[in-house]
């Protein structure tokens, strides 16, 4: 089946033409092409996203990054399918409208389906290679982006239970957040984790926000403003501060929590695997520190190529696979609340 995929949540306008094949039971995903164009240089002035500039460079990049992806050939895929949320509505609207004029344009007899950007997330921790459900669940999963932090109990490809997330900030956006505290441009992740690298992890004792919290709502959950707040005051109160060190020792706080948390579950529900995934699932520290500890428990570790860990539309394309065999079908218009 060959899938045109289109992702706009956010800051990415993406497109993916992806050949999936094997069913339910050992699905697999041929990347044909996958074209990503950032905008991160528009919204890096702003320190952040600014969703009417999303929204505007969509709207300018997506027939063009149509042309690029089709060279101007005629293509048939069997299945058109979009990011419908959730997101900021803006930008999910422009690729809501784009593909529906290519199906009525071009493609007026191929199914359309609305995909949901934590499922792409999720997935796209099985994008390369055969995946055999068998070998990999029941599993524990940690989706980690600038405005998720999930932990889920996946049982199987199409069957899974939120065991946590954030109370408050997402990991990702506690890394933005503070790098805009150190005067890192936009974004903040990548930017931490170069200044990391020179500094000394155990140099400040930031606190782990609910690393040993065993209550029923707190075992599996999340919570970083605190942690973004001591960073704040310790700056205030140490203006002279080694800034390398105190990107160091935040870093290794927030992940801290994220592995310890989904060692926690690992362990609890004797699952077979871990996945990691999600824009923060980037990170060469995050991926390195929880895979030696899976390793530890002698679990399987599944992480996204890097190409595939920040927005793009092959997990659109995985997503919608997966949702296409379910014949689970969305209604296709942008909600930003959409949720796992």
């Amino acid at each position: 089946m060959l899938i045109l995929a289109i992702e706009t949540s956010c800051d990415e306008t993406a497109l993916a033409l992806v050949e999936a094949s094997g069913g339910l039971r050992a699905p697999k995903f041929k990347v044909l092409k996958n074209i990503v164009s950032s905008q991160i240089a528009v919204h890096r002035p702003w320190g952040g996203v600014v969703p009417n500039l999303a929204k505007r460079e969509h709207i300018k990049n997506l027939p063009l990054v149509f042309k690029e992806l089709t060279e101007d050939k005629k293509i048939q895929p069997d299945l058109l399918a979009v990011t419908i949320g959730p997101g900021l509505e803006p930008a999910l609207w422009t690729g809501v409208t784009f593909v529906k004029e290519l199906k009525k344009n071009l493609f007026p007899k191929t199914p359309l389906l609305g995909a949901n950007h934590l499922e792409g997330h999720l997935y796209s921790a099985l994008i390369e290679g055969e995946t055999r459900p068998s070998k990999i669940f029941p599993a524990v999963a940690l989706v980690v982006s600038g405005g998720h932090t999930i932990l889920l109990h996946v049982k199987s490809l199409t069957k899974w239970k939120k065991l946590g997330e954030t109370r408050d900030d997402a990991v990702g956006e506690a890394f933005d957040k503070v790098a805009k505290m150190l005067n890192l441009p936009y974004p903040g992740g990548p930017e931490i984790q170069k200044l990391a690298a020179r500094g000394n992890s155990d140099a400040i004792k930031f606190p782990r926000p609910m690393i040993y919290d065993n209550s029923p709502a707190g075992k599996f959950g999340f919570s970083f403003s605190g942690l973004k707040t001591s960073v704040l005051y310790y700056l205030r109160d140490n203006p002279k501060a080694n800034k390398a060190d105190v990107a160091a020792s935040f870093q290794k706080a927030a992940v801290d929590v994220l592995v310890a948390k989904t060692i926690r579950a690992a362990e609890k529900f004797k699952v077979k695997s871990v996945m990691l995934s999600g824009g923060v699932a980037a990170s060469a520290f995050l991926r390195e520190t929880l895979g030696n500890e899976v390793k530890k428990i002698d679990r399987q570790f599944f992480v996204p190529p890097f190409g595939f860990n920040t927005d793009n539309a092959v997990m659109i394309a995985a997503a919608a696979y997966i949702q296409f065999l379910r014949k689970k079908y969305r209604s296709i218009r942008a909600n930003s609340n959409l949720s796992l």
